[in-house]
């Protein structure tokens, strides 16, 4: 067997803590932008493949819910069962 070069290595003066306190934290807070509500909606109504309704996911305060929408007021959302929707209660809303 052959033997192998030296390898340099500098001395260590200095203590070494090789135990480490480590933390992930996270606060999840849900914030409602009221103007990107407002412009998502608006897009989903304005999409060329939105005719009469549309499959929406819509996340509230309470839940989500799988909804067809229809038609906006000016603070509540048409689903097609005639059923009204808080836009003010609305975290986030996307097409699906």
């Amino acid at each position: 067997m052959k033997d192998l070069p030296r390898v340099f290595a500098n001395k260590i003066d200095d203590n070494i803590n090789k135990s480490q306190n480590m933390f992930y934290g996270s606060t999840r807070n849900i914030e409602r932008n009221d103007v990107d509500i407002e412009s998502k909606i608006n897009n989903i109504f304005k999409d060329k493949h939105h005719v009469y309704k549309s499959m929406v996911k819509i996340t509230t305060k309470d839940g989500i819910e799988t909804e067809e929408i229809v038609g906006k007021t000016n603070n509540s959302l048409v689903t097609l069962k005639g059923e009204l929707i808080n836009i003010n209660n609305i975290v986030d809303i996307e097409k699906i």
